[in-house]
């Protein structure tokens, strides 16, 4: 009975690692914080203050200047980010599940009477940055087409706007175009050698289209430039899933079960490393872990949507453990 249980189990796990797809369930929101220099600002606060109701977010800038933040409600911000003796800058921002798009502070002390740039450099600077405002909105709204525009508008007077690119190539991947995605991300890394953000959204598309071997490449790259804690080798936490979650779809089981062990330990509050974690132990036959992680994930994602398929196939698994 037991071996049959599990072979029922199993045939449906096979099935899950072909769907199985990079972290996307809850938000991902990451930043880049530089001074007047251009020089990374570490230990700056960053404050998440959700517009409309009484909720906010702290953390910080890592020694580069990054900061990541996971799991925000979907919605609308205002993100301060700060720092004394460095400055302070405010963005407005809309908050959605999944990959944002990256933001980019600079902070500047205040500037002393009677100095400042022209204002016909103001002017341009404004009329850029509206344009870039329009393309993000356009992102928001599911316009990839008219973000692609916006975004190509900007680089065609700024060809040096890395984020902008970063954005061309989210909009094309959304559309499922992955050789202009491919194209844009590697400007991106052209421009910044060490973009975590570049790195991950290749191994996304490399990983969409089964090309394993460079979306592991993709990945690790991903993971060494970033420098939040935890997990095999360094890396964020997303990184790290995401590079087991490439060899899960490889049928790696093994390693990507370090993976998504590393990765939980880097963030133990993502709910689909969890989930991830208890997929591969049970493909492994590791029954304590597979129950152990399931049950992780329903606790910190009980209406997730992986929430019914592990409802269901749960009490089964706890009762093989049990026994």
């Amino acid at each position: 009975m037991r071996t049959t249980l599990f072979r029922a189990l199993l045939a449906a796990v096979v099935l899950v690692a072909c769907a199985a797809t990079p972290a996307m369930a809850q938000s991902v929101v990451r930043g880049k914080v530089l001074d007047a220099q251009g020089k990374p600002v570490p230990d700056a606060e960053v404050l998440f203050d959700a517009q409309g109701v009484n909720r906010q977010m702290r953390t910080k800038t890592d020694r580069n200047g990054d900061f990541l933040q996971v799991g925000l409600a979907s919605g609308d911000y205002k993100i301060t980010v700060s720092k004394q003796g460095v400055g302070t800058q405010t963005l407005d921002s809309r908050v959605s599940q999944g990959q944002n798009a990256p933001l980019n502070f600079t902070l500047r002390p205040a500037a002393p009477a009677g100095t400042g740039i022209s204002a016909a450099d103001k002017e341009a600077a404004a009329k850029l940055q509206a344009l870039a405002a329009q393309g993000l909105d356009a992102m928001k709204a599911g316009r990839n087409d008219e973000a692609i525009a916006a975004f190509n508008s900007v680089v065609a007077q700024a060809p040096t706007c890395a984020d902008c690119y970063y954005n061309i190539a989210l909009a094309h991947t959304n559309k499922k175009e992955f050789e202009q995605a491919e194209a844009a991300y590697k400007k991106v890394i052209e421009l910044k050698p060490d973009s975590t953000e570049a790195y991950t959204g290749l191994a996304n598309i490399y990983n969409a289209q089964k090309k394993f071997d460079l979306a592991a490449e993709a990945s690790a790259n991903a993971a060494k430039y970033s420098s939040a804690p935890g997990g095999a080798g360094g890396g964020s936490a997303e990184a790290i899933y995401n590079q087991g979650v490439i060899l899960f779809n490889a049928q790696k089981f093994q390693e990507a079960k370090t993976q998504f062990e590393a990765a939980v330990k880097a963030d133990p509050n993502m709910p689909m490393a969890h989930y991830q974690l208890g997929m591969t132990a049970l493909n492994l036959g590791d029954f304590n872990t597979a129950v152990s992680s399931l049950e992780a994930y329903l606790k910190l994602d009980p209406n997730g949507p992986k929430a019914a398929e592990v409802k269901a196939s749960l009490p089964a698994l706890q009762s093989m453990v049990k026994k």
